[in-house]
């Protein structure tokens, strides 16, 4: 579990103390390392795979999470309902599955497939496939699965995989120090953010950047009621919820973004306990009484919570605009889309 002390320091890191700065020499060679990587694979020295079905990546250029999930379950439900087979494609990050590709069920334990995996194929409908190679799975969503349309969750720097549309997706902390890996918390440069397709802010306003930018879009989360986490048939309002004393923990990249939402909901936090971005927590780790969490560590408590635990489902709202510019780029990827739908 992360306690307070160890959330200051990565705070303290993310935002660019300035002890950051003995791990200059460090960001110069992630620098310089990176760069060539990335004009291996421009001048096709390195080869990448390229697949017969258009690839949408949603991605980011910081490390930990930033809401990606949602905008990939908001863009599959949206194609879905344009009448094509949607895959989605995702490394499994902390899946330890004896084979890949693997195709993902809602069945299937979350420390085995990812939590992320596992939740978007509970919430999708649509086949799953994850794999540390997403070339290979990519392959696997187009040979096998005969699905229409790829949608990649995260991947944004994975460049071994061809990719039509490239979305970045941003929360309140945007780019932190600014600052590349391991002084700061970026992948890659803020040049990156003028080479993308379109940015989704997972905050309030539209951000201001001291540079171009590709168009920005704002993405809401809409929550619905608490479900329960033991037994997902049982189902709460927010006014049930509140009418005790409540605890939240949250293993996201930003845990506060969680316990915010839940105050402004008007529910009271008595504990709220940050744990680590994809934290693999026990039994031992949920604490009793009245438990609130996120969706994605619903997944993985499951099969030990209690009968007092809910997570909140929320679902990403994204304008006509940010789908129209994605329709236009599919299309010039030779997508056949019906206007109609």
């Amino acid at each position: 579990m992360t306690d307070k002390r160890e959330q200051t320091v990565h705070d303290k890191w993310y935002n660019g103390h300035a002890l950051v700065w003995l791990l200059a020499p460090l960001a110069l060679l992630f620098i310089f390392l990176s760069g060539v990587r990335r004009l291996l694979f421009k001048s096709g020295i390195k080869k990448r795979f390229k697949a017969s079905v258009p690839v949408i990546v949603v991605g980011n250029i910081s490390v930990g999470g930033n809401g990606k999930t949602p905008v990939v379950l908001a863009l599959a439900e949206y194609y879905k309902s344009r009448g094509l087979k949607v895959g989605i494609l995702s490394r499994g990050y902390g899946a330890k599955s004896p084979q890949y590709p693997r195709v993902v069920t809602h069945n299937d334990p979350a420390n085995e497939v990812g939590d992320e995996p596992r939740l978007l194929a509970g919430r999708s409908g649509c086949i799953v496939v994850i794999d540390p190679v997403r070339s290979r799975g990519a392959a696997m969503l187009q040979n096998e699965c005969g699905c229409d349309l790829i949608i990649c969750d995260d991947g944004l720097q994975h460049y071994a995989l061809h990719r039509d549309v490239e979305l970045v997706v941003m929360d309140e902390r945007l780019v932190g120090s600014g600052y590349l890996l391991p002084m700061g918390p970026l992948r890659e440069g803020q040049w990156r953010l003028a080479k993308v397709d379109a940015i989704v802010h997972n905050a309030r306003t539209l951000p201001s950047f001291d540079q171009s930018v590709s168009p920005q879009f704002l993405m809401s989360l809409e929550p619905s009621d608490f479900v329960n986490v033991a037994d997902s048939n049982k189902t709460a309002t927010r006014n049930e919820i509140s009418t005790q004393n409540c605890k939240a923990m949250a293993g996201i990249g930003d845990p506060k973004r969680f316990f915010n939402q839940l105050k402004a909901m008007g529910i009271t936090l008595n504990e709220e306990r940050a744990l680590a971005d994809h934290f693999a927590f026990s039994s031992s780790d949920i604490p009793s009484g009245r438990v609130l969490m996120t969706e994605k560590d619903a997944v993985k408590a499951r099969a030990f919570a209690h009968d007092d635990c809910w997570y909140l489902p929320v679902t990403a709202r994204l304008s006509p605009d940010f789908y129209q510019l994605v329709d236009a780029k599919l299309l010039r990827a030779g997508l056949a889309l019906d206007n109609n739908q």
